[in-house]
């Protein structure tokens, strides 16, 4: 059964060709339909399916469309055609600190993130020392997210997003950005996810990781899909991409 079911995805977005400082130079460019747009695709006519328990990866270069591909699935995007379907509680791990607070403390910002991923109060109330143990930051939860390293921030999210349990994983390239130690920490937890049969999504560089985690990939070029095979040959044709002619 699918846990994800992409369908003709297809996202452009708008760049201007020139760059206008102030609002009024805006809209004299308006008034003189001076404003012009260049239309990027990001993603086109992408269509994929993956099974419930899958690990799933994504590759490409920068610009392929990785990132738009996940914040359309974690719903931070919308399609501009197409349609997506995602069954499940998700949690994304798309960039650090969305959905985070800098002016509250890290302990409000446990309830706030989890209110996001639709975890109630009590649930949290029971996680609520696992979440700081496992982020090792028990000892910095009444301190403004504000005053804290960015590695710290992701561990604040990806500990509370593994303890509320969720049904599918969205991950891109933000566990790279924690310590060697912590990153273990990372991918013990993934593996035990992958042993319950959660679907976990997972955007990389690294690939020798993507190979390591996932079986099947989809290799991203310019928008559109060039592959979607085991995870050897997609990353073998990743590589014959990135050879120079």
């Amino acid at each position: 059964m699918a846990a994800i079911t992409v369908d003709k995805v297809t996202k452009k977005f708008k760049i201007p060709h020139e760059k206008r400082t102030t609002l009024f130079k805006n809209l004299l460019g308006i008034i003189r339909r001076q404003l012009t747009y260049e239309e990027l695709l990001a993603l086109g006519e992408v269509s994929f399916e993956v099974e419930r328990g899958e690990s799933f990866g994504i590759i490409g270069r920068n610009g392929s469309g990785k990132s738009t591909l996940l914040k359309i699935l974690a719903r931070v995007l919308y399609p501009d055609s197409g349609t997506v379907v995602v069954k499940g509680r998700v949690a994304p791990f798309l960039e650090l600190g969305v959905g985070f607070q800098l002016e509250l403390s890290a302990q409000e910002n446990v309830y706030l993130y989890a209110s996001i991923l639709g975890i109630g109060h009590k649930q949290v109330d029971k996680k609520y020392d696992e979440i700081f143990e496992f982020a090792e930051l028990k000892k910095f939860e009444n301190m403004k997210l504000k005053n804290f390293s960015s590695g710290m921030v992701l561990r604040l999210a990806f500990s509370t997003a593994v303890q509320v349990d969720p049904d599918v994983l969205l991950i891109d390239e933000v566990l790279a950005v924690g310590d060697e130690a912590f990153q273990k920490k990372c991918a013990v937890k993934i593996d035990e996810f992958k042993e319950r049969g959660k679907t976990i999504i997972f955007v990389s560089h690294a690939l020798d990781s993507v190979k390591k985690t996932c079986r099947r990939s989809l290799l991203l070029d310019q928008g559109r899909i060039i592959a979607l095979d085991d995870t050897r040959k997609v990353i073998a044709r990743y590589i014959e991409i990135l050879e120079p002619k």
